[in-house]
C-alpha cells in the first residue's frame, strides 16, 4: 500500500521552492495518464498527461511561491505572474500547458464555471488551483491537496493524494532526496 500523504517542515521559502521543484520533476517523471512512461530525465511532454493540484493556505502561505518553481522547473521562461487580479495564467512549455488558477476574489462555484477550466483538461495540460473550496464542484477533482500552514517562524506542507495518480505522485516524493532535510513524517 502507497503512503496516501506526505508532510514537511518548510523553514524558508527556498524550502517552499524546492517542494515546488521535486513536484513538477515528479510529474515530468510519469504522473499523467500511464504513470511511469516518461523517462527519468523528461521535463515535460506528452508522457505526463492531465493532471489537477489544489493548493491551500492562508494569505502568503507559500502557494505562488510553491507554483512558480514548479513552473520554472517544468521549462517555462519569462514571467511568472500570480494570477489573483487576472485569475487565470496560461502557460505553454514542451508541449505541455499550465493554468495557474487563483479563485480567492470569486463569488463561488457559479463564477468559477465561467472561467472554463474544464476545457484545458486534456492529455496534456497541469492544473494548479489556489483557493479551490471557492470553486466547489465547478472545479474538477483534484489529483493531489498542497496544504500549506504557517508553524512558529516556518511553514508546514501537507501533500494529500486524492487519487491513484496522486498516490503514484506522492511515491515518486518519498523517493526524491533533495526533500528529505525537510520531511516529517516519512515512515
Amino acid at each position: 500500500m502507497s503512503q496516501s500523504s506526505l508532510e514537511f517542515v518548510l523553514p524558508d521559502a527556498l524550502a517552499t521552492e524546492a517542494l515546488g521543484a521535486a513536484l513538477a520533476r515528479a510529474y515530468a517523471r510519469g504522473i499523467g495518464a500511464d504513470a511511469g512512461v516518461a523517462g527519468a530525465g523528461c521535463i515535460a511532454g506528452a508522457a505526463a498527461g492531465s493532471a489537477v493540484i489544489y493548493l491551500h493556505g492562508e494569505l502568503g502561505a507559500g502557494k505562488t511561491t510553491c507554483v512558480r518553481s514548479l513552473l520554472r522547473t517544468l521549462g517555462v521562461a519569462g514571467l511568472i505572474r500570480s494570477p489573483t487580479y487576472t485569475l487565470v495564467e496560461t502557460y505553454r512549455s514542451q508541449g505541455m500547458t499550465f493554468i495557474h488558477v487563483d479563485l480567492y476574489r470569486l463569488g463561488g462555484p457559479d463564477a468559477v464555471e465561467e472561467l472554463g477550466l474544464r476545457d484545458y483538461l486534456g492529455t496534456d495540460c497541469l492544473l494548479l488551483v489556489e483557493w479551490p473550496a471557492k470553486g466547489g464542484s465547478a472545479l474538477p477533482p483534484s489529483d493531489l491537496d498542497v496544504t500549506l500552514t504557517y508553524q512558529d517562524d516556518s511553514r508546514r506542507a501537507l501533500l494529500t493524494a486524492r487519487t491513484q495518480r496522486g498516490l503514484v505522485w506522492i511515491t515518486k516524493l518519498v523517493h526524491d532526496t533533495s526533500l528529505a532535510p525537510y520531511v516529517s513524517n516519512l515512515t
